[in-house]
């Protein structure tokens, strides 16, 4: 056991519920970790207002630009306002500014899309023709789009437990959310019906923290590392890889999921890993899936796989 100097920890998150509820959890994880392996640290939280929380009354992809909740917290990173950030993973850039990185990336939760619907429908196929949906994401739209032409699909924002109001209050018949944000919040018994990922490809990172700090705070990074899933953080690797190949944020239509098949005894572990690109009307879908044994090696092949299937020309026409 090592002895530490005494450090308040100064957590950066957004003031969301779903945002305050991770981060709790993750210092809850922190305080334990800290106080097991002799570290004297106390933890504070930090609520900062990015741009995506602003600006509710457009869709998400028109807002435009990438890190569209993360900027403003990962500025108070470098300014020394915080000491470390909890994000969702599947809003982070790819890109990560100079002298950050993420330093953990905890155990991840179901990656998978769900539907929360009105009272006696419990699957996609139970929705009737023409149903509304809601949903701010084009990743999301376009898949359902194309597993479901007849659904009309609406941009739908707000935090997750407005867009659950919205349901009833603007007569959706159905919205589509991230199994994750509901599970961290406990709110399972709302989950209607998860959609399978042959139908619907998660974002990238979904299910995933994402937990950035400075990177020559070796204090910080020595913590987190205990914090850190291999798992998880070769699944992600692999899906955000995919992600900068193609040069794609979070709010185009592009999804990915990376499973760890068994690996055999001192072997490498092989990833399994699907990519996804469409067109926001539907008509188009585009997946690959190859296994590889290291992760950007994975991501970048099958990215290169789908550019060769047109990909890239889909991300062109709409700013992606």
């Amino acid at each position: 056991m090592k002895e530490t100097a005494n450090r308040v920890i100064v957590v950066g998150t957004r003031q969301s519920a779903l945002a305050l509820t991770q981060t709790g959890q993750v210092i809850d994880q922190l305080q334990k970790l800290s106080d097991e392996h002799g570290f004297s640290y106390t933890f504070e939280v930090k609520k900062i207002v990015t741009k995506g929380d602003r600006i509710l009354d457009v869709t998400l992809s028109k807002v435009g630009g990438k890190g569209l909740f993360v900027k403003e917290i990962e500025q108070a990173l470098i300014d020394g306002d915080i000491d470390l950030a909890v994000h969702s993973m599947k809003d982070m850039p790819y890109e990560l500014p100079e002298g950050l990185m993420n330093g953990a990336i905890p155990l991840r939760v179901d990656p998978r899309d769900c539907l929360v619907m009105k009272e006696g429908l419990q699957s996609i196929e139970d929705l009737p023709e023409g149903a509304r949906v809601g949903t701010s994401s084009l990743r999301r739209s376009c898949q359902l789009k194309h597993a479901r032409p007849d659904l009309r699909l609406e941009s739908i924002r707000g935090n997750i437990d407005s867009r659950i109001r919205k349901l009833e209050a603007e007569g959706f018949d159905a919205v589509v959310l991230a199994t994750a944000g509901l599970t961290r919040m406990g709110w399972q018994d709302r989950i209607s019906a998860t959609v399978p990922v042959d139908v619907c490809i998660p974002a990238v990172g979904q299910g995933a923290l994402g937990i950035e700090c400075r990177t020559d705070d070796l204090q910080i990074r020595e913590l987190l590392a205990l914090l850190n899933d291999r798992e998880s953080e070769l699944a992600v690797r692999a899906e955000r890889s995919f992600l900068g190949a193609l040069n794609g944020g979070c709010q185009v239509p592009i999804g990915a999921y990376a499973v760890l098949l068994e690996a055999e005894a001192g072997r490498e572990p092989v990833l399994e890993l699907t990519g996804m690109v469409g067109s926001p009307d539907g008509e188009i879908l585009l997946k690959e899936q190859l296994r590889g044994t290291n992760p950007e090696q994975l991501g970048r092949d099958v990215a290169a796989a789908l550019v060769e299937r047109g990909a890239d020309r889909i991300l062109a026409e709409i700013g992606g």
